[in-house]
């Protein structure tokens, strides 16, 4: 490179960044969106629009919540990976749209390694072992003891072998040393209800799922599947009591396109965990799903991300899960 080229390489930049900055200090000027996989009601939909009516006033710009729902996230998903990179479109993710997903499908269209960069962590949503309030089964021993008795004939209800509960049931099984019936569902609604019904024997779920029929008396929780007890829920074990280390739980983040603006980024996460960092959200945030503890930093949920791919490429590999 000649001197001029060089000149004219370092004026090019300089204007770059000074364009930049001075576009990442009037950010956001306009509506911002935020995309789910999920419909209008669900959980992640109401944590959503509780997260940006917050941000919404901080900003003084409104924040539009889109439901894509379908496609196990593909969807949302993709309609976020082929957005502008402008700083105004974020993807309101799930742990499977983000890592599991890659281990269970074979053509995915969107790759969440090289589509998005990580802006803040929302919060982790704990899943639970329950039973039939008059069942027999009281606890995890008594659990595995029937389970011994009657090999394959204990059934397991969640939502499907590529979801979340659905390699719970797997895991859990191995771990536990257990023959289980897998029984699959289209939605955990109708998992809770014939569990509620008696039409199966044990379900595994998130803990928002349940937590009415817990309450109500309907559904016994005897473990839940974090490493430690979860608030509200003392008196339930945690797996990992019987299983050392064991610690799976959903969650919730929040990803832009690949090639958003950092000053962003570094705004959006800064904005997002004050309002996280707030102890009636996080309060009001716990009783529709996930534990917060802030976004962290985008550093950290990078790190967190690529832990999460080690994990979950090991799991499944170990459980002969094999994507199709």
């Amino acid at each position: 490179m000649n001197r001029r080229q060089f000149t004219l390489s370092v004026s090019a930049a300089a204007l770059y960044s000074t364009t930049f900055a001075a576009s990442a200090q009037s950010w956001p000027d306009k509506p911002v969106k935020f995309v789910l996989s999920q419909p209008a009601g669900s959980g992640p939909d109401a944590m959503a629009r509780m997260i940006s009516d917050q941000l919404s006033r901080k900003w003084n710009q409104p924040i539009v919540v889109e439901n894509k729902p379908g496609g196990q996230n593909a969807i949302g998903a993709q309609a976020v990976s082929r957005a502008a990179p402008d700083g105004y479109t974020f993807y309101f993710a799930t742990a499977a749209a983000l890592v599991t997903n890659v281990y269970l499908f074979k053509n995915l269209p969107y790759d969440p390694r090289k589509d998005f960069v990580p802006v803040g962590m929302v919060g982790k949503v704990p899943f639970a072992i329950s039973v039939n309030a008059n069942s027999k089964i009281k606890s995890l021993p008594d659990l595995v003891a029937y389970a011994k008795a009657n090999p394959e004939r204990l059934t397991m209800a969640n939502e499907g072998p590529k979801t979340f509960s659905g390699m719970m049931t797997r895991l859990v099984a191995a771990q536990l040393g257990i023959q289980v019936n897998s029984v699959p569902y289209a939605s955990v609604s109708a998992a809770v209800t014939d569990t509620v019904g008696g039409q199966t024997e044990v379900l595994i779920s998130d803990v928002p799922s349940i937590a009415q029929m817990v309450k109500s008396g309907r559904l016994r929780p005897i473990a839940v599947t974090t490493a430690k007890r979860i608030a509200g829920w003392e008196n339930v074990p945690a797996l990992a009591e019987t299983l050392p280390g064991f610690d799976y739980a959903g969650w919730i983040g929040i990803v832009a396109p690949a090639r958003t603006p950092v000053a962003v980024i570094q705004q959006l996460n800064r904005d997002l965990d004050a309002v996280l960092s707030d102890k009636d959200m996080a309060a009001r945030l716990l009783d529709i799903g996930p534990m917060t503890e802030g976004a962290g930093t985008v550093d950290q949920m990078a790190t967190y991300l690529a832990a999460e791919h080690s994990r979950w490429a090991k799991l499944t590999t170990d459980l002969n899960i094999l994507p199709e």
